[in-house]
């Protein structure tokens, strides 16, 4: 029998919402304080630069209990844990990774010669990175469609270099999940490391004699990972710094209570700090979700992590009056994962601006977009869903500007370059471009 489940209100209705609109300090976040921890995995990550896959093997052994011999996991290892997979699991890893092929296919970017003038061209070519390390998490929960969210949008960019590490597990001696290892397999990924939290994010930065250095890390993790993340961006690339994760839902007296609740509930299983957030415009919707919760949770397995997300601070019910307002406080937010399940629920969306990504009616739950949507789930947490996007083809991609200029395309614009570096009292800059006609004035 679990406790009574009160999801904290926040009333917003009438002269309570500020105005001026929301600011997003007035609404529920989990707290993930990444500066504090960086105290802690600062002697880490130093610790690997100096002493390698011993290091890495040590912590290990300190945070996960158990000892290894080496972190790589053998091709063999690899392609037995595939032979073992459940042929459910492995139709359904197959079919999202179909899925997901379809539409991070179609987001590689073409290159574009843009004619400045006759005879100067500039050219943005698109190239990916050479080596990424991509980090799926192995705590409370097993994440094979990490796995499948990372790697694929890195192979249809066209990396040639592809690593993935997740934590050691004691259960079953010292290799990631089997799971894990079995959806690298489908995906031909064969460079797999048992290695986990911030000491694997600094394998991947400084390089062991096992892993060569790679040059952008993805993936979620727990704040360990994110810190070293922070700490290391400069020397490695990163696609954000993944908090606990969350879902908004914006709800008018349309919505359907039963559903609403199985959302909320979703995405608190993952994690006690998982934030779990509905904006309404309708108390009685309210109350059933709120009854709703208390019965599915009650029937649900992890009922003791998933009452920690939604009774804590990060998570509450959001009243307003319109759905105008609503919009403000979810735009405001800037969810992770963002559902509209109101009256003319497309039109409702169209109008959102900050978002991870959004699911649009009844019929698009967020747990379809962790798995077999075709989106990607790897997404923007704590707010950031305001300047930044989920993980994509282009993550893994660089524009390089091509510039290809004619002696007499340089030659009409020489004056220009040469009249700005003097206002900027860098006269070297024009120097550089008058050196090339000997003397020579050129001519507009």
């Amino acid at each position: 029998m679990i406790s009574r489940i009160d999801l904290p209100r926040l009333d917003l209705r009438g002269a309570a919402f500020p105005e001026g609109g929301i600011d997003r300090d007035l609404l529920p976040r989990a707290e993930f304080d990444v500066e504090a921890a960086l105290h802690a995995v600062r002697p880490i990550c130093d610790d690997v630069r100096h002493r390698g896959t011993a290091a890495v093997i040590e912590y290990g052994e300190r945070f996960d209990g158990v000892r290894l011999d080496r972190l790589r996991v053998s091709e063999q290892a690899l392609r037995d844990a595939l032979a073992a997979l459940d042929p459910a699991v492995r139709a359904a890893l197959e079919e999202s990774i179909r899925r997901a092929r379809l539409v991070h296919g179609d987001q590689r970017r073409q290159d574009v010669t843009t004619q400045v003038v006759p005879g100067g061209t500039v050219t943005e070519k698109w190239l990916p990175v050479q080596r990424v390390g991509l980090y799926v998490p192995g705590g409370i929960a097993v994440y094979p469609s990490s796995v499948v969210m990372n790697v694929v949008p890195a192979q249809e960019a066209g990396v040639e270099g592809i690593a993935v590490a997740s934590p050691p597990q004691k259960e079953f001696g010292g290799s990631p999940h089997p799971t894990i290892l079995a959806a690298c397999a489908l995906l031909g990924v064969t460079e797999v490391y048992a290695a986990g939290g911030a000491q694997a994010v600094a394998m991947f930065a400084y390089g062991t004699d096992e892993c060569r250095p790679v040059n952008l890390v993805t993936g979620p993790g727990n704040i360990y990972v994110a810190a070293a993340k922070r700490l290391l961006k400069g020397r490695i690339g990163i696609d954000a710094e993944a908090g606990p994760t969350e879902i908004a839902i914006l709800a008018d007296d349309t919505a359907d209570p039963g559903y609403v609740a199985a959302d909320l509930i979703s995405q608190a299983e993952h994690d006690p700090l998982a934030a779990a957030v509905l904006v309404t415009t309708s108390p009685e919707l309210a109350d059933a979700v709120g009854k709703e919760v208390e019965a599915q949770v009650a029937a649900t397995r992890h009922t003791d992590r998933i009452t920690a997300a939604l009774t804590g601070r990060q998570s509450a019910v959001v009243l307003v009056d319109t759905l105008d307002r609503g919009l403000e406080v979810v735009d405001a937010y800037a969810a992770e994962h963002l559902e509209i399940q109101t009256a003319d629920a497309a039109a409702v969306a169209a109008r959102v601006r900050n978002a991870g990504a959004i699911f649009v009616g009844p019929h698009a739950p967020v747990s379809l977009g962790d798995y077999c949507a075709g989106s990607n789930h790897v997404l923007p947490t704590g707010g950031c869903a305001c300047h930044s996007s989920g993980l994509s083809v282009q993550s893994f991609l660089r524009g390089i500007h091509v510039v290809d200029y004619s002696r007499q395309a340089l030659a009409e614009v020489a004056h220009h370059v040469v009249t700005l570096a003097d206002a900027e009292d860098l006269p070297a800059h024009g120097a550089a471009v008058t050196a090339r006609f000997a003397g020579e004035v050129p001519t507009p």
